[in-house]
């Protein structure tokens, strides 16, 4: 099975409301199995757009990662973060096969 991953740019617009999205959000994530891979940190954009912050979620696999979206909880947490940031969310399916030697 291959897993799942949140890819997230944020753009933080109230940081005291981000906080409460954040302690919102570590239930639903430990349910689910999540594991941050990037979060936050320097990083440059050499081409296209970005935002601000830029975080990386692995989840057990790709169903886990949409549960945990779709959950009761995590959808609480949406509506902390709705007024403090600015999103741009995929949730992508991990790869497994080979690779370039």
């Amino acid at each position: 099975m291959t897993k799942g991953y949140w890819i997230a740019r944020v753009d933080v617009t109230d940081p005291e409301g981000y906080k409460a999205y954040i302690a919102a959000n570590a239930e639903p994530f430990k349910r689910h199995g999540a594991r941050f891979l990037v979060r936050a940190g320097r990083f440059e954009s050499p081409e296209g757009s970005s935002r601000t912050r830029n975080v990386v979620i692995e989840f057990p696999s790709y169903q886990a990662a949409l549960d945990c979206w779709r959950s009761p909880e995590y959808k609480d947490a949406i509506e902390l973060r709705l007024s403090a940031s600015t999103v741009d969310l995929v949730i992508v399916e991990g790869y497994d096969g080979p690779q370039i030697a």
